[in-house]
C-alpha cells in the first residue's frame, strides 16, 4: 500500500473519543498560545505588508486581530504569517521546529467557513500535529541541517492532514491532499533572520488547506509522491538520508502532542537562543549582575542551532530576533527578553551595542553536554575582577511535557499578546472560552471574540 494512503488511514480514523485526556489538554494549551502569538503578531509589518499585498475580497474567514473577512486561503496566509511574525510561537523536539503554526491559521479559516465544534476541531489539529511530527522521526534532522526549514517542508503535511479530517474526507482523499502537499513543500533556512521566515509558515498554511480543497473535489495527484524515487523522501533527503520505516509504526505511541510535547516560548526570539537566555538569566538574579560588571561573555550551545543564531551584529529587529549575542545582551541589561526588544530600530540601542563586542559564542562540546542533547548552553561570565560564573541549562524551561510552564506564565503570555489588540474585557471572555474549549458546538462562537473593531497603530512596549 503506498505510503500516502497507509498514513491517510490513521488520520482518517483518529475521533476525538479516542484521544488521552493529556491529549486534549495540550491540544488546548497549543491552540491558547498559537491565538496570543497571532493576534499579537497580527499588527507586524510582515503580517500587515502580506495582507496589503494581497489586496484579498470579502470573505467567511477572519484577518485576527481586525474586524476583516477574506476568503479562507487568503485568511490561512495572513494569520499564518501573523502566527511566526514575533518566532514567539510553540515548538515541538520531534518537528524540530514550530507544530502550531502552520495547523492552525488554516483550520481556524475552514471552521469559520464550513464549522466545526471545539471537539471536531481539536481532533483535526491532533491529526495534523501527529502527521507532520511523525514525518519528522524518518527525515529529521537532516532536512534542518541541509538547509530546508522543516517548519514549512514537514508542516505543510500537518496543515493537509488537519484540514482533511475536519473536511471529513475519505482515506483516498486525504492521500491525495498528502500528495498534492508534497509538492507544495517549501522553505529555506537562508531566509531565517526577514520577513520571509514568517511568509513560510503563511504559505505552509494555506497550501496545506489548499491541496485538502483540491483533494475534496477531485483532484488528483501521484499516489507514490513520497516514496518514488523523485518523491518527496529522496528529493528533500537523498538516498540513505532518511528511514520511512519509523514513520508509521510511531502513530499514536506515544501522540507526540503529549511526548515530548509542546514547548511554550517564553521569550519572542529565535528558540535555538532560549538555553543561553535562561542561564544567562539566572546568573543575572541569582548575582544581581549589571553590564559594568562584566568583562566577557562566552556561551556555548549546540552547533546546529548555531548556525543560524552567531549573529555579532544584527542589523534588524529580525536579524536581532536571530542573534544569540543580541539576546544575551538584553538579559543582561534588561533582565528580561520581551517583544519591545525587537520593534523598530531597538536593535541599535546604544547599551546593547556596547555590550556585544564582549559576547563570544561557540558550539559546545560533548565534553560538556552528552551528544544526544542539542537543546543545552553554557554561559560563562567572567567579571572585571577576574571572577568566573558559570550556569549550564540541559533545555529551556518549558521545552517540554516534563517540563511544562506553569498556567499561570502560560495565561500571562497569552494575555499580555492579546491586549496588544483586543480590549481587557474581551481578553478576558476569550480565555474563559478557550477553557471550555471541548465543549463549544460551533467554533464561530470563539472566532468571533478574536474580531477587534480597527488594528492598533502601535504596540504598547512594555509587554
Amino acid at each position: 500500500m503506498p505510503f500516502a494512503l497507509e498514513l491517510a488511514k490513521r488520520i482518517t480514523a483518529l475521533r476525538y473519543e479516542d484521544l488521552p485526556p493529556d491529549a486534549v489538554r495540550w491540544a488546548k494549551v497549543g491552540i491558547l498560545d498559537t491565538v496570543g502569538v497571532t493576534l499579537a503578531g497580527s499588527i507586524d509589518p510582515s503580517a500587515q505588508i502580506v495582507a496589503r499585498s494581497l489586496a484579498a475580497a470579502s470573505g467567511p474567514a477572519l484577518v485576527f486581530g481586525s474586524g476583516e473577512r477574506v476568503g479562507a486561503l487568503d485568511a490561512a496566509l495572513i494569520n499564518g504569517t501573523a502566527s511566526h511574525a514575533l518566532d514567539f510561537d510553540d515548538c515541538n523536539n520531534t518537528l524540530g521546529g514550530h507544530p502550531s503554526a502552520p495547523i492552525l491559521p488554516a483550520l481556524f479559516a475552514l471552521a469559520e467557513q464550513h464549522g466545526a465544534s471545539g471537539r471536531e476541531f481539536i481532533a483535526a489539529y491532533v491529526a495534523g500535529f501527529e502527521t507532520e511530527c511523525k514525518i519528522s522521526l524518518g527525515v529529521n534532522f537532516h532536512q534542518y541541517t541541509r538547509g530546508w526549514h522543516p517548519t514549512t517542508t514537514i508542516g505543510v503535511f500537518g496543515a493537509a492532514a488537519a484540514c482533511a479530517r475536519l473536511l471529513r474526507l475519505s482515506d483516498k482523499q486525504t492521500a491525495t491532499a498528502l500528495a498534492v502537499a508534497a509538492s507544495f513543500a517549501a522553505g529555506i533556512k537562508a531566509n531565517f533572520g526577514t520577513m520571509t521566515k514568517p511568509l513560510h509558515i503563511g504559505h505552509c498554511a494555506r497550501d496545506g488547506l489548499f491541496a485538502a480543497l483540491l483533494a475534496r473535489d477531485g483532484f488528483t495527484a501521484s499516489p507514490v509522491a513520497f516514496e518514488h524515487k523523485q518523491g518527496y523522501f529522496e528529493v528533500f533527503n537523498g538516498a540513505g538520508n532518511y528511514d520511512a520505516a519509523k514513520i508509521l509504526p510511531a502513530w499514536g505511541e506515544p501522540w507526540d502532542i503529549v511526548e515530548p510535547g509542546i514547548a511554550i516560548k517564553q521569550y519572542p526570539c529565535c528558540g535555538s537562543t532560549h538555553p543561553a537566555i535562561d542561564a544567562m538569566l539566572m546568573l543575572v538574579r541569582e548575582h544581581n549582575l549589571k553590564p559594568e560588571h562584566v568583562e566577557r561573555i562566552d556561551s556555548w550551545t549546540h552547533k546546529r542551532r548555531l548556525e543560524h543564531t552567531n549573529r555579532p551584529d544584527p542589523q534588524s529587529t529580525f536579524d536581532a530576533k536571530f542573534s544569540v549575542q543580541y539576546c544575551l545582551a538584553r538579559a543582561l541589561a534588561d533582565r528580561k527578553v520581551i517583544i519591545g526588544h525587537f520593534e523598530g530600530d531597538t536593535y541599535r540601542d546604544q547599551k546593547i551595542r556596547e555590550l556585544l563586542p564582549r559576547i563570544h559564542v561557540a558550539p559546545y562540546t560533548t565534553a560538556q553536554f552528552p551528544a544526544d542533547n542539542h537543546f543545552g548552553a553554557e554561559v560563562k561570565i567572567t567579571l572585571s575582577g577576574g571572577t568566573v560564573l558559570t550556569q549550564k541549562v540541559d533545555q529551556p524551561f518549558g521545552r517540554t511535557s516534563a517540563n511544562p510552564l506553569p498556567p499561570e506564565l502560560l495565561q500571562e503570555k497569552f494575555v499580555n499578546c492579546a491586549l496588544l489588540v483586543l480590549p481587557e474585557s474581551r481578553v478576558t471572555q476569550l480565555y474563559a472560552a478557550f477553557q471550555e474549549l471541548e465543549q463549544l458546538d460551533d467554533m464561530r462562537t470563539l472566532i468571533a471574540l478574536i474580531s477587534a473593531p480597527q488594528k492598533s497603530a502601535a504596540r504598547i512596549k512594555a509587554v
